[in-house]
């Protein structure tokens, strides 16, 4: 079983005040507690999430399952280093596109339609962002991967795979070190993913009914990302990967074969891992079925041409 790690009652002296989801930070462990929202899975999502990167090499925030004051959620050790800091997407948008939008009070603008998978392609692009090697110790990029840029294309696809609908942008960023050098942040906050905000109710129904619009099929189709078209369209998960697919189709077609080496098979284990208490053996049907479905249109329609 996946550990649960007990936080200490009187920790937690710090609130995030980034996302929507209660957010604490135990600053003398350098640890972040996430409370899962009531009624969901967002602790074993993200977990799970973590482990699907582990798989592919993709460089990641590393999360345990936790308990802070009754409450169920996640507790993950800070990706920035001491007198380091992280820079959300969002503000670096706004310094290299004049146009991005801010409000009155300098805070950017939550789903604008600016926010296109070529504008964070054309900003991770540059030479100056390197790649997270700082906080993976170990780790090296695959041989197709030449920049952040490249790295950020694993991030899309396999949003696309754990349906993520979250990649919004302050849910990725860059770490700039207390030496000055800039890194590509490693993958974070992935719990919007695997059906697990969906009552068992309707995941039954989902997978049992002969209406094809409330399949499971047909649910993984409306999975739709927080990226826009250039023409101002919204995009899915699976759209959002080929478009930044097509700017960087080397990387994109290197990630993908990753991806063709799971066997779907494999992943029951992971699942398996989970307390009980916090996940249900049709919670884990359902999002095991979302995952090879979501192969499958990825192997079909992702790669670049």
């Amino acid at each position: 079983m996946f550990p649960v790690v007990e936080l200490p009652n009187d920790g937690g002296d710090i609130l995030e005040p980034m996302g929507s989801k209660p957010k604490t930070w135990f600053k003398a462990a350098g640890l972040l507690f996430k409370e899962g929202r009531p009624n969901t899975g967002d602790d074993w999502s993200e977990k799970i999430a973590e482990q699907l990167f582990e798989r592919l090499g993709v460089p990641h925030a590393l999360y345990e399952l936790a308990t802070w004051r009754g409450k169920r959620g996640v507790v993950s050790q800070t990706i920035v280093p001491p007198d380091g800091r992280l820079v959300p997407g969002n503000e670096l948008l706004a310094v290299v596109s004049t146009n991005y939008p801010r409000r009155p009070d300098g805070v950017t603008v939550f789903r604008t339609r600016l926010y296109t998978p070529r504008r964070v392609f054309a900003l991770l692009h540059s030479p100056r962002i390197l790649l997270p090697m700082t906080w993976r110790t170990g780790w090296r990029p695959p041989e197709f991967v030449q920049s952040s840029a490249d790295l950020f294309a694993a991030y899309l696809m396999i949003d696309a795979w754990i349906a993520n609908q979250d990649r919004h942008d302050e849910n990725w960023g860059i770490v700039v070190t207390p030496d000055r050098a800039v890194c590509l942040a490693p993958s974070f906050d992935h719990a919007s993913s695997l059906g697990s905000n969906e009552r068992d109710a309707v995941r039954i129904e989902r997978l049992t009914t002969r209406d094809k619009l409330r399949s499971v099929e047909s649910y993984v189709l409306r999975a739709k990302s927080p990226f826009f078209a250039e023409s101002g369209v919204p995009l899915s998960t699976l759209e959002t990967f080929q478009q930044y697919a097509s700017i960087r189709p080397v990387a994109a077609t290197g990630w993908l074969k990753k991806l063709a080496a799971i066997a779907p098979t494999d992943l029951r284990p992971l699942f398996d891992q989970v307390p009980k208490d916090r996940i249900s053996d049709t919670a884990i049907d359902f999002a095991l079925r979302m995952l090879e479905l979501n192969q499958q249109r990825l192997l079909q329609e992702g790669f670049p041409t």
